[in-house]
């Protein structure tokens, strides 16, 4: 196939492009997260990189966002394809959290290579003392099921899952395949065999805009890159309240108000794989309709059905649970049926399922 002079430039022009996207020098993380450091008791990070601007690298100079972090600049010459160090010390001079940069200049860009440390400076290290019963590959969790219960639109509430390094080598924990409106860090970026850290696990509600529940799954793999399995998973419910803010005043002065049967169904007489129903009678004891708007559950093994969703004052609906104790009984979250409701005082509804 031959190739005109226009195609021939465009072709010369797309290699040129590659070759300058394809140099760079990798780092296998420019953030580390040390944990816990005493205070002015100084601490060094390593940060391990390799040149590939498959040329020459020539470190000049290097800056740091503070007075407390010192580096220990890689080689004078870095060849092409060669793996380096550098080692940042933190020596902390004020409690709390603190997160620091290191700016390397080279010859081979007007852009410094960005590195940055960060973690919490503390008087006295502390151990968290619970247990770890479950396992996330070769990783022990204190838990693995998350519920953000309660969140109005625009919170960004935070839970911790305290970890534990079960293996024989030191493993670099990373939260996989997260959701938009999941953020997850780990601290320390590092944990050597049988030491402990935490996950913080936040959610942004400003992109959640599913009333009630939302549930999804992240993985904490043992490394970047890691294969994602149900050994690792750690499931995450969410349930989002609706707002009252736009109400006038006749609708706050003759709300709806609901009112259950019972808040809870007992199947404790049902033997390990048998099935059950159970009925709640839901009743609108306010001065406008009520609105059923969603009927959710947290687990697999329940079926609902609801004969009507919308209530006029003084009647009533009936809700009707079905379960299946087989599969209820491996759920990681305690069974419970969910309804939103336009009841301002009872805008979340909980029915809870026993089986035990």
């Amino acid at each position: 196939m031959k190739l005109d002079k226009r195609s021939t430039f465009s072709l010369f022009l797309l290699l040129i492009a590659w070759t300058v996207s394809a140099q760079k020098i990798v780092v296998k993380s420019d953030v580390i997260d040390c944990g816990q450091v005493l205070y002015r008791t100084p601490v060094t990070l390593s940060f391990s990189l390799k040149n590939k601007w498959y040329r020459e690298l020539h470190f000049t100079r290097a800056e740091t966002s503070s007075s407390a972090v010192s580096v220990e600049c890689p080689p004078v010459v870095v060849g092409d394809d060669d793996d380096f160090t550098v080692n940042v010390t933190y020596d902390a001079k004020q409690m709390g959290r603190f997160e620091k940069a290191v700016y390397l200049y080279h010859n081979l860009s007007d852009e410094p290579l960005k590195l940055i440390i960060k973690g919490i400076v503390v008087g006295e290290l502390t151990a968290f003392e619970g247990d770890y019963p479950f396992r996330l590959g070769n990783i022990k969790a204190d838990m693995n099921n998350i519920e953000f219960d309660n969140v109005n639109k625009g919170d960004m509430p935070m839970l911790e899952i305290h970890i534990m390094n079960a293996s024989s080598k030191t493993v670099q924990p990373v939260a996989m395949h997260l959701p938009d409106y999941i953020k997850a860090e780990v601290s320390p970026s590092m944990l050597s065999p049988g030491h402990a850290g935490v996950v913080r696990i936040t959610l942004d509600s400003h992109l959640l805009y599913s009333m009630g529940l939302t549930q999804t799954s992240i993985y904490l793999g043992e490394y970047p890159g890691d294969r994602v399995s149900s050994a690792k998973e750690i499931s995450i419910s969410t349930v989002l309240l609706p707002s009252f803010t736009d109400m006038t005043e006749a609708q706050r002065a003759f709300p709806p108000k609901i009112q259950l049967s019972s808040d809870s169904l007992n199947f404790g007489g049902l033997s390990g794989k048998g099935k059950g129903k159970g009925e709640i009678m839901i009743t609108n004891t306010g001065k406008s309709c009520l609105d059923i708007s969603n009927i959710q559950m947290f687990t697999t093994g329940m079926t609902v059905s609801l004969s009507r969703a919308r209530i006029e004052p003084d009647e009533s609906a009936e809700l009707k649970i079905s379960v299946d104790a087989k599969q209820l009984k491996s759920a990681r979250s305690k069974p419970r049926v969910l309804m939103i409701t336009n009841d301002p005082a009872h805008p979340k509804v909980t029915i809870w399922v026993n089986i035990n």
